[in-house]
């Protein structure tokens, strides 16, 4: 919204030309080709994992032109940095205010006209005048130019406030806390969180709320070990803020994003986060249900709390988070209230990699996953030591570690030729009961075949339980129940094939007393992820408890899936600078649990 009304203004370039390198324009020659043909076109380097079929793109697109040559693109003008001041004419203005958390700049009080005149444009060159980093990492710009939590529009009016501060220099002051923000000063957070509760109702999934937009709205989320990305539901009606911007087709995060052509050009509605042309074009995908569509990359504010109990504490901002616009039809199967989900895989824009360049801490969070009815944490950053209540303490060197492994062929829906997973493998060698080896196991099975990405374990908060290959299924049920014969067995509830009377079972500080299973990573020098009663068995109905692991078939996409109930109340300490998973055990082993979990 404009600041005054009046006829000499100060005039900014589009925010998005200042934000993003300029792309290409398109030639007038160039073809503009049906969306369908596109999408073909588009898709033919496209592989999907589960099934399903990817969503045309909606209107038409833009090819590059593969035709223009260097030396005819060195001959484009250099893209330019300009802000126009108009002839002066007075006007009202307004007293400016900063929202200490937002940075949003609020408006409400009349103060004297001001005038300025004169244009200035400076040609903005890698030689002469490079664009300034607030980033520890290039994966995005900076927004240095005009703060990136401002909605500004094609002109406003110069103005001053009293005490002889010129708005231009507030906004300017308000840009550069935002770049401090980003670029980590003094006052940048060590750490911030999500806090994670779990879905009673029939998903099991774990929700996390944060901050977003302009003004601050709070939204509900999925949490995600795999994905791209953060997506919401950007849909009409579901999405309202002044501080979005898109992310251009051919500028530099766009090709970091989706090495696609990928591109909206012709959405003919007004502009929306749903609706925009020259945009980056993603994939969102709903994980849960293997759903997976097109849609708009853009940025916008996301806050984080920088603390976790006994209160949340002051809000973090990161003004300028990339993110993906899904469909409303794509959160079906989600939680309730959940529009959209949050991803923390070790993809470059994911939210622990984004964190880390904005605030520039270490690329590592630590995750705690709570059961029905008590609350979890996601701490980002550097948070170690752990603090428990009631004053415990959980240190790096209290955690046993095992190397993160990459699986060299995508796991996501939608992929490129030559994409690697990001999801979080693990090295599992073999599989304990009671502390003997389970026999029978097809090492192939657990090792990552590195043409086809077929096999290998991972770790998933979307997977309620854990899923194993048909064969090891039956191998580790076999070894369960070998070890479980003085407990009377009930007839199987589904999805569990071994169940007991529950009544019969006994109970201990960590879960009912059974066999415990142990996930062994490593060769000659083994560790091994002890998983006790309270972790692989499940309460079912009519008293029945079972053993909380899901025939996945014969020939699934991934031997061993570790799912979210097996992880819960265990801390997991992902660290993406050193590639290795730290994890603690059962915490109920040390007489706390998640929910006792506290930063700050």
């Amino acid at each position: 919204m404009p600041i005054a009304a009046g006829s000499g203004v100060v005039q900014f370039r589009p925010a998005h030309r200042l934000l993003f390198p300029t792309p290409m324009p398109c030639r007038r020659a160039r073809k503009l080709v049906p969306a369908d043909l596109f999408a073909r076109r588009a898709s033919k380097n496209y592989t999907s994992s589960h099934g399903f079929t990817l969503a045309r793109l909606a209107g038409s697109a833009c090819l590059p032109d593969l035709l223009t040559s260097p030396s005819q693109r060195r001959r484009q003008p250099a893209p330019r940095r300009c802000v126009r001041i108009s002839a002066p004419q007075p006007a009202l203005a307004a007293r400016a205010a900063v929202d200490s958390h937002t940075g949003v700049l609020l408006t409400n009080h009349p103060v004297r006209p001001v005038h300025f005149g004169v244009a200035r444009c400076q040609a903005a060159t890698s030689a002469s005048d490079p664009h300034p980093s607030c980033y520890k990492k290039s994966l995005l710009p900076c927004r240095c130019l005009v703060p990136p939590h401002i909605a500004i529009s094609q002109s406003h009016t110069m103005a001053r406030v009293p005490g002889g501060t010129p708005l231009a220099a507030l906004l300017f002051l308000s840009l550069l806390s935002s770049c401090r923000a980003a670029a980590g000063s003094g006052a940048n957070p060590t750490a911030v969180v999500l806090p994670v509760s779990k879905d009673a109702t029939a998903t099991q999934q774990y929700v996390t709320a944060f901050r977003q937009r302009t003004p601050l709205v709070p939204v509900k989320a999925v949490l995600d070990l795999a994905g791209a990305t953060l997506w919401v539901d950007c849909d009409a009606g579901h999405y309202a803020s002044s501080t979005y911007r898109r992310v251009p087709c051919g500028s530099k995060p766009c090709r970091l994003f989706s090495h696609s052509a990928a591109c909206a050009t012709s959405c003919s509605g007004p502009p929306s986060p749903s609706c925009l042309n020259d945009t980056c074009g993603g994939f969102p995908e709903n994980t849960a249900t293997h759903v997976s569509t097109s849609g708009n990359v853009i940025t916008d504010v996301l806050a984080l709390p920088t603390t976790f109990r006994p209160a949340p504490g002051p809000l973090a901002a990161a003004p300028a988070f990339l993110f993906t616009c899904g469909a409303t039809s794509l959160t079906r199967g989600l939680a309730a209230g959940a529009s959209g989900m949050a991803s923390l895989s070790r993809a470059r824009f994911a939210l622990p990699t984004q964190l880390a360049a904005t605030f520039r801490f270490a690329r590592k969070f630590a995750l705690c996953l709570p059961p029905d009815g008590a609350a979890g944490v996601v701490v980002f950053g550097d948070a170690a030591p752990y603090g428990f209540q009631p004053g415990f303490t959980l240190s790096n060197a209290s955690l046993i570690y095992t190397p993160l492994l990459v699986n060299p062929v995508s796991t996501a829906g939608v992929s490129t030729k030559g994409d690697k997973s990001d999801e979080y493998f693990v090295g599992v060698t073999g599989i304990k009961v009671n502390g003997r080896a389970v026999p029978g196991l097809n090492a192939t099975l657990l090792a990552i075949d590195r043409k086809s990405g077929v096999g290998g374990a991972k770790l998933s908060t979307v997977a309620p339980y854990t899923v194993l290959e048909s064969s090891i299924h039956k191998a580790v049920t076999d070894a369960f129940a070998a070890e479980t014969t003085m407990i009377p067995r009930v007839s199987p509830v589904a999805p569990f094939k071994l169940c007991y009377d529950g009544s019969k079972v006994g109970s201990t500080r960590v879960g009912p007393a059974v066999p415990t299973i142990e996930l062994v990573f490593g060769g000659n020098d083994a560790t091994s992820w002890v998983v006790f009663g309270a972790n692989s068995m499940v309460a079912t109905k009519g008293g029945a408890l079972c053993l909380g692991v899901v025939d996945g078939g014969k020939e699934p996409r991934t031997s061993v899936v570790i799912g979210g109930h097996m992880m819960e109340d265990n801390l997991l300490e992902f660290d993406l600078e050193a590639s290795r998973l730290g994890f603690s055990s059962s915490l109920l082993f040390r007489q706390t649990n998640c929910n006792n979990f506290r930063l700050g």
